[in-house]
């Protein structure tokens, strides 16, 4: 029902209509108009005809050469015309007749206008030469024109004209213009419907592409033909309007990207700057304590003897030295978590950094008696940028350091690479107490640590395993921890090297 109200609505249902309308009208018209005017137009022309034929003969009288063949000439005048022709002497004697009972007629005719008025004579033409009158014979059913003329050689000329077959005609006109009218109708139907679907089928389209430009969807263009109406201007303008419209929404697109991305960048550099400033003031309260109290000791001559103000003065040296570690720390990990570090990404030897590593960490190693198994002498190369992926090694080798512990009367660290998911995995294993498993997500975190009971001697900052996550991250690979038996692996993942 909704569908059948939108055709209703539709400019081409309405154009279809005012066709048909039109059509119908017209017709209405022909045929008021036939019925109205063709039978006093008949009359008309009519009247000028025996009038004429009035002159004709007349002529012949007058021109006595014309009067050779007189009655052959007035025969066919007469059926030529369908008329009746009566001429009669100035002493009533009949000279040429077509019907004998013309005659009769024209007496009773004469008769009945004696009581008539002019009016009711139905008079068409009067001169002092002829009268024609319009005859309506009710006895015989039968109307007719009828002209009673004097003609110029005192003969009385008068000639019939049947109305009867020009009634008919009408009739017959009328019902055949009926006809040709419905036939016109239903034809002109299927045209109207035809035209009507010419027109609005761009107008349809033209329709579909601006509901579609409207939803910011410029895909469709409105196909141009080679007539040069309006409607392929129109076209021709809204193609034009919405490649303008599309370009002009890509530029505000990519300003608002651009401005979107300005937004989040000055967001991320407020949330930044937060975070740094709530690590660093939650970090550094207990060097700053312990720095304040050693000098204040210093100052106040607690201890008097020089290895006891030394001890203090290292104790605030140390934790200065901690202070500037952190900080550094903090910037390093804030930037590499909010993108503002750039990679150097090269190819370098795996097994070469690691060594490397073990190299700088030896000392800790001797002083905790840690056995290093990683024997392996061919190069593997990744592609990474080497400074960072130090440091992932350097704080899983140093927390293994930390860590390890004689199991089994072995404390040992074992370092194995190994490809796994067209990646290179490294793992860093320490003899030692398992984590426990609650833990294992956490100590991701910030500033978090298992063993809080540590001193801060041989605490670290907590932030490393942070840095390794961020790095990780920012490469999008895989990182993590899983407790063996009798010790804890750590894992990370590098890009093989590009081919």
């Amino acid at each position: 029902m909704i569908k059948l109200r939108e055709k209703l609505k539709s400019v081409r249902f309405r154009l279809f209509l005012i066709l048909c309308i039109v059509i119908m009208l017209l017709v209405i018209c022909l045929v008021t108009i036939n019925s109205l005017v063709l039978e006093n137009f008949y009359i008309f022309s009519k009247t000028n005809t025996i009038k004429e034929i009035y002159n004709k003969i007349n002529n012949y009288y007058i021109n006595p050469d014309l009067q050779t063949n007189l009655e052959n000439e007035l025969k066919k005048i007469a059926f030529r015309n369908n008329f009746d022709i009566l001429i009669q002497s100035d002493t009533d004697l009949i000279l040429f007749s077509t019907n004998k009972d013309f005659l009769g007629s024209i007496e009773l005719i004469k008769e009945k206008n004696k009581t008539q008025t002019e009016e009711e004579q139905n008079l068409l033409y009067s001169d002092e030469n002829l009268t024609i009158r319009k005859i309506e014979d009710t006895n015989n059913s039968l109307n007719y024109i009828l002209l009673s003329g004097k003609l110029e050689n005192e003969y009385n000329l008068y000639i019939r004209i049947p109305i009867a077959p020009i009634e008919e005609s009408v009739r017959i006109s009328n019902n055949t213009l009926i006809t040709i009218g419905i036939l016109t109708l239903i034809i002109s139907a299927f045209v109207a419907s035809f035209i009507s679907r010419k027109f609005t089928e761009p107008i349809l389209q033209l329709n579909d592409i601006t509901k579609k430009m409207a939803n910011l969807n410029f895909e469709q263009k409105y196909r141009i033909s080679d007539s040069e109406d309006e409607i392929n201007e129109l076209g021709k303008s809204i193609n034009t309007m919405s490649d303008k419209l599309e370009s002009t929404i890509k530029e505000l697109r990519k300003t608002n990207s651009e401005l979107e991305k300005d937004i989040e960048e000055k967001s991320k550099i407020d949330e930044m700057r937060k975070q740094f400033i709530s690590d660093v003031s939650h970090e550094l309260k207990t060097p700053i304590a312990l720095i304040q109290g050693y000098a204040e000791g210093l100052i106040e001559n607690v201890n008097t003897d020089d290895e006891s103000r030394k001890f203090y003065a290292e104790v605030i040296l140390d934790e200065t030295n901690k202070m500037d570690l952190l900080v550094k720390q903090l910037l390093q990990l804030t930037k590499i978590e909010y993108g503002k570090l750039e990679f150097n990404n090269k190819q370098f030897d795996l097994c070469e950094l690691i060594k490397e590593v073990i190299r700088k960490c030896n000392v800790m190693l001797e002083e905790n008696k840690i056995e290093v198994l990683f024997d392996y002498e061919s190069s593997i190369y990744v592609y990474a940028d080497d400074f960072y992926i130090e440091q992932i090694i350097t704080n899983y080798f140093t927390n293994a350091i930390k860590n390890a512990k004689e199991i089994n009367g072995k404390k040992q660290i074992k370092i194995r690479i190994e490809e796994i998911e067209n990646k290179i995995r490294a793992t860093i294993f320490n003899t030692g107490d398992n984590i426990p498993e609650e833990e294992l997500d956490r100590i991701w975190g910030r500033f978090y640590k298992v063993d809080n009971s540590r001193n801060r001697e041989n605490s670290g900052s907590g932030i490393g395993l942070s840095i390794v996550k961020a790095i990780q991250n920012n490469y999008k690979n895989k990182y993590g921890v899983e407790n063996k038996e009798n010790g804890v692996e750590f894992y990370f993942d590098i890009d093989k090297q590009l081919n």
